[in-house]
């Protein structure tokens, strides 16, 4: 390597090193979202190497504050008429590229740094999606676990009547996530439409087919997880035929991803939730899972009921040393941590894709990389969801609706045209194979050019 070349590596690093150390600084105790920063901001020493305008304009120094942060009370009424009161969220992190477009997170891990991360990470995910929305996410310490219809009904309500005063469908666009599905989604849409007195179909997204939701919302994530895998598998000259598959989690990112990897010839044979996970060597029941966690909102523990031959196991972390080809995870953060992941390569796993966000730990990662497991990182393989979200917002603004077929077609389009893009990255930068580096470089230059464009603001 030329000496300026390492000159200028060695000056993108300590710049890049001394950003990270002021964002700690600024935001203590911040575990998850120091996680985040740090994870993007090292994948992005060889553009600060190599184009010297991004750290004269100081953009790693504006896109890791958020553009705003919003905190407030959420008081309900629950069925015993005692009043409660949870904490809720938004972030409007980055705006440049469009809207501010996130999910809601309902759940009572949910704290600022939680809500930072992942607002952090959507910026680099929707720039991933070629669509024009930026990056923002939100919710609650609620727990919807355990609580009536009534009860989730009354407190969406009240978060809605708050957070009502910060969105709109060119201003911030939520979704669901976590802890907030179709349910939830309808209730605080309801509440919206009565305070501003309008049909605003484009302020929320992940709506019901009845009221400007799209076909193939529900299945978006999780589709296209699988989608962005089978182009890594053709990347290898593989596919997801007689593959044996892993996948962490039981909602909906979860559920869709079995679907299609089953549909592709795969044998997924264990899923989890908070509780414990089941194994079923036969390869999982999708029909009872979908039963189990859609309608009837039991544990997945009841799996075996039905089908005696699996096992359930209590605890959720050992889910990983089940033998497989490939792993998805698909249940929450950090759920992969270093010596999960020396298992997972122990006993022959060559993909992980991520349908969570930021499931694998950085210490786990560099298990993946150093072992020559294809790992594609979450912001790149799980940005099927917010991709069919603006499809939506698109339908909406044009007052359309798009066949299923029509909204699945532009998510495989959009899944293979976000791989391509971080492997053409990955190469450009010198990290050919690395996707992490590629997804993180491809989904920055569109949102720091877009900065520069816009000058200081």
């Amino acid at each position: 390597m030329a000496t300026t070349e390492q000159a200028n590596l060695t000056a993108a690093q300590q710049y890049v090193n001394e950003v990270y150390e002021t964002v700690k600084k600024r935001n203590p105790g911040e575990s998850e979202f120091h996680q985040a920063v740090k994870e993007i901001l090292d994948s992005l020493v060889p553009v600060f190497a190599k184009h010297p305008k991004y750290q004269n304009e100081s953009i790693l120094e504006r896109i890791v504050e958020p553009e705003r942060i919003i905190s407030f009370r959420v008081p309900w009424v629950d069925d015993q008429g005692k009043v409660q009161v949870n904490r809720g969220f938004r972030v409007q992190f980055n705006s440049a590229i469009g809207p501010y477009k996130g999910g809601l997170r309902f759940h009572p891990s949910v704290n600022a740094s939680i809500i930072k991360f992942l607002g952090f990470e959507q910026i680099f995910k929707n720039s991933l999606t070629g669509q024009p929305i930026g990056g923002g996410k939100g919710g609650s310490d609620f727990d919807p676990k355990g609580k009536s219809d009534r009860e989730v009904m009354k407190f969406t309500q009240s978060f809605m009547t708050e957070l009502s005063k910060y969105i709109g469908p060119d201003t911030d666009v939520p979704a669901g996530d976590i802890g907030v599905g179709a349910r939830e989604i309808g209730y605080m849409f309801g509440q919206y439409k009565r305070l501003v007195g309008g049909n605003e179909a484009g302020v929320l997204t992940g709506k019901g087919l009845t009221y400007g939701g799209s076909l193939t919302r529900t299945e978006a994530t999780g589709y296209g997880l699988v989608y962005f895998t089978q182009e890594m598998l053709k990347t290898k000259g593989e596919s997801f035929t007689n593959k044996t598959v892993v996948v962490s989690g039981s909602g909906n990112v979860s559920i869709y991803a079995i679907e299609k990897a089953q549909q592709l010839g795969a044998k997924v044979v264990a899923c989890s939730d908070s509780n414990g996970y089941v194994y079923d060597k036969d390869g999982i029941n999708l029909d009872t899972v979908k039963r189990i966690k859609e309608v009837e909102r039991k544990r997945i523990s009841e799996y075996v009921k039905e089908h005696p031959t699996a096992q359930y196991v209590e605890g959720c972390q050992n889910i990983w040393t089940i033998p497989c080809d490939i792993a998805l995870p698909c249940a929450t953060q950090n759920e992969i941590n270093e010596e999960a992941a020396k298992t997972l390569v122990a006993n022959g796993v060559k993909y992980v894709a991520e349908g969570a966000n930021m499931p694998s730990t950085l210490e786990a990662i560099e298990v993946y990389l150093s072992n020559d497991v294809y790992f594609g990182p979450a912001k790149a393989a799980n940005a099927g969801g917010v991709a069919v979200s603006a499809l939506e917002m698109a339908q909406n603004s044009a007052r359309l609706a798009w066949t299923f077929e029509e909204v699945d077609t532009k998510l495989q389009t959009i899944m293979t045209n976000i791989y391509n893009n971080s492997v053409k990255a990955a190469e450009e930068y010198g990290h050919t194979g690395n996707l992490v580096v590629g997804s993180n470089i491809a989904g920055f230059l569109k949102v720091a050019d877009t900065m520069i464009a816009h000058g200081v603001v």
